[in-house]
């Protein structure tokens, strides 16, 4: 796996992520990225409802949510925790990346959307832009400084 410059909040500190899948294959995928990218992982889950409560337990920086999952999905859950939490960041990560699902998503709170297989890559810029000001941009390594 690729690369990447280590992303930290401004304290210094990692960025810690909820992962959120039903499948745990997804969520291994997803864990391995993140650790590229310099991030810790605050917990896990496999549905919705485990969402909200892992949420409320591990205050994490930003959550990588499935949609289709049993018990609540990813939608609904990450409705409900924006509307506890309204300054949550929630990325859907989803193969079912139907149009009115990406709506449905965003209106209800999530911030962003990457679509299964998920690539490295995309998910770190999507990360980068999702966190904003709240993120330490690393220089580019080995640009080249004109």
């Amino acid at each position: 796996m690729a690369q990447f410059a280590a992303l930290h909040r401004k304290d210094n500190k990692s960025v810690r992520y909820l992962v959120v899948d039903d499948s745990v294959f997804a969520r291994k995928n997803l864990i391995k990225m993140i650790e590229t990218f310099g991030g810790e992982v605050a917990g896990e889950a496999g549905d919705g409802l485990t969402a909200i409560a892992e949420f409320n337990r591990t205050k994490p920086d930003i959550v990588l949510m499935d949609i289709t999952m049993p018990q609540m999905e990813g939608i609904e859950a990450a409705e409900r925790i924006v509307r506890q939490h309204p300054q949550a960041r929630v990325v859907m990560v989803s193969s079912v990346g139907y149009q009115e699902n990406i709506v449905a998503a965003l209106q209800k709170g999530a911030r962003h959307f990457v679509q299964k297989p998920v690539k490295a890559d995309v998910l770190y810029e999507v990360i980068r832009y999702v966190m904003g000001d709240d993120v330490l941009v690393p220089q580019a390594v080995g640009a080249g400084a004109q």
